[in-house]
């Protein structure tokens, strides 16, 4: 008796929600129920998060729900904790705290990759990440803070690190959220007259000798050359070997005192899917995929001979592909650069992750309904960066655009490529209106305590005094 196969899904960014919204588009109800978990009930566009960071785009606006536009998968908020492919079950943590066992026909595993932290003290403490909402969120109500608080602190070492801004990691998401993130202060410090614009201090640090490894010298320099006029400190070859208490210590022996820190050093193999699964990764705990997205090797893909095929009357099995992967924990090999192996991998960005997401798709469909699956291969549409309001890169092969075309470029690209026109017009829109109005420049840090002011009552809480004795006293 034919059973209909139940896809599970492990992961909500852009692999896993491209994957499950055209599995939809593709495959009647008949043929499989698709199933998506992750513990965020939507897929953030991080392409877009720095621009969260300079209040360019509103947060919600990058956040695109799952429920809403993934109308037949079942959508569970959790997270993986282990995958046992061997008896077809998923360990998860249910964001209520349940544990519960999740059983699959078919797995895709596209959970992404966590940011790369190094035993840096006073890291861990101190600063924060840039690969969701609420940290791009926290990192523009932090400045905003930081520079209500700046303009009543009297001049002094308190005053000049809430005025200091430090990135460590000069990828795609750290020269991003730089750029914006100095192109909102120098805007907003114009609405602080208390403030001298020269008391802004932007350092970002990079361990290599180069920004972007992803766009040319030639381009990276002309990055680095944009920053350092509009008074930012580019230190190259550098590392962060301290940021106790907040004073950051640069490997070059120069330190200070930094209130906002944000780590952006690269990103790291999922430890659920590097440690915790029985599915094979490679040395960098990325799972080992062949060119069709199926996990496994060109000679051995991880198949499963448990089903019936759709012509079961003649009681024949079949094996099915049972295994996929894409996405940042996958190493998917790069058609357009070796046909054959040893392959050279993707790179992990949401360009790929999207297209992959598709591939997944088509491919999934295709072994359903008996097809052989198809080799991911892409052409690279270039390169797109945004340094702040005004100011971006464009590359693509010898073509390089920098500046205000470039920017321009760099935005009609991203909502273009952000899913959904629902979004896109929320997008669009919300550019549209900061145009004519401005930049909002109000911090709602306080959003992160919302009973502070309901439970206080609006009274002062009492200060421990310093005086020797007065506890005494009273």
């Amino acid at each position: 008796m034919f059973r209909t196969p139940q896809i599970l899904i492990v992961g909500g960014g852009y692999a896993g929600f491209y994957a499950a919204w055209h599995l939809e588009k593709r495959l009647k109800r008949s043929e499989a129920s698709v199933t998506i978990l992750d513990p965020r009930p939507y897929m953030t566009y991080q392409p877009f998060l720095p621009e969260v960071v300079g209040g360019s785009i509103e947060a919600r606006h990058v956040a695109v729900s799952l429920r809403r536009h993934l109308r037949r998968t079942t959508v569970l908020s959790g997270r993986a904790t282990s995958i046992d492919h061997a008896s077809k079950s998923v360990e998860a943590r249910m964001n209520d705290g349940r544990d519960v066992s999740l059983s699959y026909d078919i797995i895709v595993v596209t959970a992404g990759a966590v940011t790369r932290t190094f035993p840096v003290p006073g890291i861990a403490e101190t600063a924060l990440g840039l690969k969701h909402v609420e940290e791009a969120v926290a990192i523009r109500d932090g400045l905003l803070t930081a520079l209500d608080r700046a303009a009543d602190l009297p001049k002094g070492p308190a005053r000049s690190s809430a005025l200091t801004v430090t990135f460590v990691g000069a990828g795609y998401a750290g020269v991003e959220g730089f750029g914006e993130l100095l192109s909102l202060s120098q805007a907003a410090v114009k609405r602080y007259p208390e403030i001298e614009p020269h008391e802004l201090h932007f350092h970002l640090v990079e361990a290599s000798e180069r920004v972007l490894p992803e766009v040319s010298a030639k381009t990276g320099a002309w990055v680095v050359r944009s920053l350092e006029r509009r008074g930012a400190r580019v230190h190259l070859r550098t590392t962060v070997t301290s940021a106790v208490g907040g004073e950051v210590v640069l490997s070059s022996g120069e330190r200070f005192g930094s209130d906002l820190i944000v780590w952006t050093a690269g990103t790291a193999a999922n430890p659920t899917i590097a440690k915790r699964s029985d599915l094979p990764v490679n040395a960098r705990g990325l799972l080992i995929v062949r060119p069709d997205l199926r996990v496994g090797t060109d000679d051995h893909p991880v198949t499963d001979a448990w089903a019936m095929g759709p012509a079961s009357t003649t009681g024949d099995a079949w094996g099915r592909d049972d295994a996929w992967a894409a996405g940042d924990n996958a190493a998917v090999p790069d058609l357009s650069r070796t046909a054959s192996p040893p392959y050279v991998y993707t790179v992990p960005n949401a360009q790929h992750a999207v297209r992959q997401g598709k591939r997944l798709a088509r491919n999934i469909t295709r072994t359903l309904r008996g097809a052989a699956p198809r080799p991911y291969r892409h052409r690279s549409l270039g390169t797109v960066a945004t340094l702040g309001l005004g100011t971006g890169v464009f590359e693509a092969g010898p073509v390089a655009i920098r500046g205000f075309l470039g920017w321009l470029i760099h935005r009609g690209y991203q909502v273009l490529a952000i899913p959904t026109w629902e979004r896109k017009i929320r997008v669009a829109a919300g550019w549209i209106t900061a145009l004519f109005l401005g930049r909002d420049i109000v911090s709602l840090a306080s959003v992160q305590r919302p009973r502070q002011e309901f439970v206080s009552g609006g009274r002062l809480e009492a200060r421990p005094s310093s005086r020797t004795g007065d506890a005494d006293a009273a």
